[in-house]
């Protein structure tokens, strides 16, 4: 499958993405849902060469540590027992965005979650 990307010199470019670049950033997304930061941070680092997987690894490190700030102020708010909801929230906001991520990976498309904090750029 074809998609777009920016090229050194800032103009669009059509590219094709391999079914292994797909298949691993699906991994990406799927293991942030389980494990956290931990497989977007390790395919940030590794996959340099691709920058499908870049992309993707990079939105899911990027949605992860927004999701434990949330996980951190729920943790705080409760005490006044408002935490309980804002945990649920996060919790569902952090499955649907991470199942939305490994759809559009799948399908070769770029994917941007929203409310996350960009962190790495």
């Amino acid at each position: 499958m074809a998609g777009w990307s920016l090229n050194k010199r800032g103009s669009h470019e059509r590219t094709t993405i391999s079914q292994d670049a797909k298949n691993i950033a699906l991994l990406s997304w799927i293991g942030t849902i389980f494990l956290g930061f931990i497989p977007g941070l390790v395919l940030y680092l590794v996959k340099k060469d691709d920058a499908f997987v870049q992309e993707h690894a990079k939105e899911a490190l990027n949605w992860s540590i927004t999701a434990i700030f949330g996980y951190i102020a729920a943790s705080i708010l409760m005490f006044v027992l408002v935490g309980f909801l804002v945990m649920a929230a996060v919790g569902i906001c952090h499955l649907i965005f991470c199942i939305m991520g490994a759809v559009a990976a799948s399908n070769g498309a770029a994917y941007k979650a929203p409310f996350a904090v960009r962190l790495v750029k």
